[in-house]
């Protein structure tokens, strides 16, 4: 049955191989980003693409609104928007701090009170918030972005129970390490803002172990998205990927103490 499918930050990375998997599913799907010009691929596959920076409230309205004017409904929702600022935390200036949360969990926040209503009515649908494996655990020098993505765990939480009886489901994706442009992404500010001083070895000590650590494809992921959509009764939580589920195990199950041992071991 063909859903009409809204994705966030779908310009590159699993976003992008996420529209890739639903258009070939048959679903008609709008993707969101502010490189819209990265996305002709997909309108080239049937893809709808809208130009949208997550943290504009009038870019937020423009694309519900023209979705719900051409369709009526947005059966899915999938925030996948967000970027990791990685850096010590007395490096990162607070303005920067704030963006991350602007990015990672209110621009999300906002589009999603924005659908809801739609959903709401329609009794029906189904809302995907891309955490990670870092919602559930730390490292040293992504301070802002575990923050962000344990908010989103609790926030999405709480948002489920809330929408329960409007049968409308709430899912959290939690990727592992997969293999995207995000590694680059998060090297290049812990370099900017601590590849000098007090830091710069536990910086260099953090790169050199994410060109050996194994990581996943991104059709994991799209993979994933592919059978929460499918699904009539979607599970809670999805953690997949390179190291997601062993990592989460071991920051559960056997505490503080040597989680701290075992990933400082890995700084050398």
């Amino acid at each position: 049955m063909q859903k009409i499918v809204l994705i966030t930050g779908a310009s590159s990375g699993i976003g992008k191989e996420g529209a890739r998997q639903l258009i070939k599913d048959g679903h008609k799907v709008y993707v969101a980003a502010r490189r819209i010009e990265n996305m002709n691929d997909l309108k080239q596959m049937g893809g709808l693409p809208m130009q949208m920076d997550i943290t504009n409230e009038g870019d937020i309205e423009k694309v519900v609104n023209t979705i719900i004017k051409n369709e009526g409904k947005i059966d899915v929702l999938w925030n996948n928007a967000g970027y990791g600022l990685y850096g010590a935390v007395e490096d990162i200036s607070i303005i920067y701090a704030k963006n991350q949360f602007d990015v990672n969990l209110f621009g999300l926040a906002s589009i999603t009170q924005k659908v809801i209503p739609f959903m709401r009515k329609a009794k029906s649908g189904t809302i995907i918030n891309t955490s990670s494996m870092g919602g559930k655990m730390y490292s040293p020098l992504g301070a802002w972005y575990h923050a962000t993505k344990h908010a989103l765990e609790g926030w999405s939480d709480c948002l489920r129970l809330e929408l329960a009886s409007f049968n409308i489901k709430v899912v959290i994706l939690e990727p592992g390490i997969i293999k995207t442009e995000f590694t680059d992404v998060i090297t290049g500010p812990m370099v900017k803002y601590s590849g000098k001083g007090a830091y710069s070895n536990m910086v260099n000590s953090i790169i050199k172990s994410t060109t050996t650590v194994k990581m996943s494809p991104a059709s994991v992921i799209s993979n994933t998205v592919s059978k929460i959509i499918n699904t009539a009764n979607p599970k809670t939580r999805y953690r997949v990927g390179a190291w997601a589920k062993p990592m989460v195990w071991i920051r559960i199950y056997l505490g503080d103490i040597l989680f701290d041992k075992l990933i400082m071991s890995q700084i050398k």
